[in-house]
């Protein structure tokens, strides 16, 4: 291909798109992403309008199909990548092998063998690459391997604090590509944390690598969600931001980095948005603020985070279909609530010209199920290399979809895709089990 050109790719398990941003700031063009719930599919489209988002099971999708209906056509792919439902591998609860999500990741090798793209990008929590998971990941690498690709056997367990998101994260990536071409490296990790913000007893690292920023340089030029009542009905509103530290400038487009090779989006800065509200009660509230930083709340089991530190780990809680159980959010580190959705992106590396659904369950379900951006970039920009690839930097603004889109029920999300409303499995309440940020 022509080095100047950007490379094609194509996003399975999209979700709401952190996967396919990261690599769009890499240098690809993402020109078709496959998501099977339509309110994840309406956000993407979203955030994406300029690229197909397919909205289908991937149990029932051809690759064929995928280059039909997007823009890739008879294109060569240059890579396919995505992450599977993770929760038969968690480390959270109890590890099922025979979880019927397990088996996603079949289908994921059948789509590349399919597409047959130069390369691909497999990612999942690291609980895959433990006890009988292992013998899993080992057919899937033996699988791919007896089908003309050569895979990176000595995978690897990444932490997005090391690639610069303020978050402790870890997932493994197993990377791949056709015999004959060369296999891409890991990423060497960019950033470090130390035993501040990591919250452990020990330096994680002892090179001279620049630190990951901090929750407070994350978040601090944030507005005080508290002082806009609007924000208990809505999830933006237009306002004033504070100064911001180089990681906030960057994810508000103040600046740009000279690495990232993402379309510029048309979007509001004085908005701010994904901030709807919590309405806490007055007792909560005074748990909340009584907890010390990097401490647990007793009785919502809420983690609060250390300003100087950097966040635990963001989960979605479970599916509709699980239960709907919110995941445990954050406490702010000092005002007393849990963290907003927009607050939660910024801790997961989304620029702010990104945006969620307007409810706080959807929307943190979509931070807490991505990989951040800037970790999916670092693979990502891997690839590109092996690719030989050196594309421009793209000056055009880009515009964003339609607002609504992002208000959606499922009814409506599944009419406009027109697909079964229950091919995701309705939502499912235990209030006596159901988790609130109230609490």
């Amino acid at each position: 291909m022509n080095s100047k050109e950007r490379p094609i790719g194509v996003d399975l398990f999209a979700g709401a798109g952190g996967m396919t941003l990261g690599f769009e700031q890499a240098g690809f063009d993402v020109l078709a992403a496959v998501e099977i719930d339509p309110i994840h599919c309406a956000t993407h489209e979203y955030n994406f309008p300029f690229w197909t988002t397919l909205c289908r099971d991937i149990n029932n999708i051809t690759g064929a199909e995928i280059r039909e209906v997007s823009q890739i056509g008879d294109r060569e792919i240059d890579v396919v990548f995505g992450g599977s439902p993770c929760q038969g591998f968690s480390l959270i609860g109890k590890r099922d092998l025979g979880d019927p999500r397990n088996a996603l990741l079949k289908q994921f090798v059948r789509l590349v063998l399919e597409l047959k793209p130069k390369y691909f990008v497999l990612e999942n929590v690291r609980g895959l690459t433990i006890g009988k998971h292992q013998e899993l990941l080992g057919e899937i690498i033996q699988e791919f391997q007896g089908n003309g690709y050569q895979v990176t056997e000595k995978y690897q367990v990444m932490n997005a604090a090391h690639y610069g998101v303020p978050q402790a994260r870890s997932r493994v990536f197993l990377l791949g590509c056709r015999q004959g071409l060369p296999l891409p490296k890991y990423p060497e990790p960019i950033t470090a944390t130390n035993s501040k913000r990591a919250g452990k007893t020990k330096q994680t690292t002892t090179s001279t690598l620049p630190l990951v920023s901090t929750v407070w340089e994350a978040i601090g030029d944030l507005p005080e969600v508290l002082n806009h009542p609007e924000l208990l009905t809505q999830d933006w509103v237009i306002t004033k931001y504070g100064i911001p530290s180089e990681y906030a400038a960057k994810l508000r487009s103040l600046v740009v980095e000279e690495d990232n090779y993402s379309y510029p989006r048309e979007f509001d800065s004085t908005m701010i948005t994904a901030s709807l509200r919590t309405k806490h009660s007055e007792e909560a509230m005074q748990r909340f603020e009584k907890t010390s930083h990097g401490k647990i709340e007793q009785v919502s089991r809420f983690y609060k985070l250390h300003p100087e530190g950097i966040c635990n780990t963001l989960r979605a809680g479970t599916a509709s279909n699980q239960g709907a159980f919110t995941s445990p959010r954050p406490i702010h580190p000092f005002s007393p609530r849990c963290i907003t959705v927009r607050e939660a992106a910024r801790l997961h590396s989304y620029p702010d010209w990104f945006r969620f659904h307007a409810t706080k369950w959807h929307g943190f379900r979509q931070v807490g199920n991505s990989v951040p951006p800037l970790l999916a970039k670092a693979i990502a920009s891997q690839i590109r290399k092996a690719l030989g690839n050196n594309p421009t930097k793209p000056t055009e603004k880009k515009p964003l979809g339609d607002e609504k889109s992002l208000e959606l029920t499922m009814t409506q999300a599944a009419e406009k895709y027109q697909v079964d409303p229950r091919i995701v499995e309705p939502r499912k309440r235990d209030s006596q089990k159901l988790q609130t940020a109230s609490a």
